[in-house]
């Protein structure tokens, strides 16, 4: 029997499944709150991340709950929450909560696995992997626009590579929603499955690069990525230069009262 005098103990917000064959299955776990990226939460990610990268041959990162990522806080970012001391709004994240730098610095494939809603922040983490498998049930949009603050994750240099630039700005400026369907079509995600299959399809895409040889697997992955960087590391830095200037005129309050509104505008829409 448990002691009532102890408080309970608290679920780990990110869940680290070793799996067989050398295939890592890395969950956000606050299901509640459409596993929103805290900051606690974006360090224990990136810690975890740290931990697997030299010791899997590829990683599966992926949801709990009906929500793949419903992007970073905004309740935290518009300090609405415990205080973070200024962690969830810096620009420039410290190594410990680079959630996406430890993604795209992770040596083996990270495979995402989208079992939902992929917003914003969220929508940026997909972006970051390697490759990207969606359940039916997956969608996706970037409302950086509709918050009032501006993206420093890559979205604006790596969406219009994968869908062209107009279908990019189309997304970006209207925070419109994209089903995976629409996603497949656009080359964004590499395949779409039912939502029972999605993570068997993942992690035995996930078995396949672990089956072929590894340093080579490593290596492509380097090309690949370095390549891609020719005139992308200009774009982000301008992303950032920009990000930054802008966000110098955005206070927690501003944000507050953008997600009331954006709240409001979604009730307002479904009654």
């Amino acid at each position: 029997m448990a002691d009532p005098a102890q408080p309970p103990t608290a679920q780990p917000l990110v869940l680290v499944d070793y799996g067989t064959g050398g295939v890592a299955t890395v969950t956000l776990n606050r299901p509640d709150q459409l596993n929103a990226l805290t900051v606690e939460l974006r360090r224990q990610t990136v810690a975890a991340i740290a931990t697997l990268r030299d010791d899997v041959g590829a990683v599966v990162l992926t949801g709990a709950g009906r929500a793949f990522c419903a992007g970073v806080d905004l309740k935290e970012l518009g300090g609405e929450t415990a205080p973070t001391g200024g962690e969830a709004a810096t620009i420039e994240a410290p190594a410990h909560l680079d959630i996406v730098g430890a993604i795209r610095a992770c040596p083996v494939p990270v495979v995402a696995a989208v079992n939902g809603v992929a917003i914003t922040g969220g929508f940026e983490l997909v972006l970051a992997c390697d490759l990207i498998i969606a359940s039916s049930a997956a969608r996706f949009a970037d409302t950086h626009a509709q918050v009032g603050i501006l993206p420093t994750w890559g979205i604006t240099q790596r969406l219009p590579r994968l869908i062209g630039l107009a279908r990019a700005k189309e997304l970006s400026f209207t925070g419109r929603f994209i089903d995976a369907e629409t996603a497949e079509r656009w080359g964004l995600v590499n395949r779409v499955t039912g939502p029972e299959e999605l993570l068997e399809v993942s992690r035995s895409v996930a078995a396949d690069i672990v089956g072929a040889d590894g340093p080579a697997v490593r290596a492509l992955k380097a090309i690949y990525d370095d390549t891609a960087d020719g005139t992308f590391a200009d774009g982000l830095r301008q992303e950032t230069a920009v990000s930054r200037q802008f966000m110098r005129h955005v206070t927690p309050a501003d944000i507050a009262a953008r997600r009331a509104a954006v709240q409001a505008k979604g009730r307002a829409r479904s009654s």
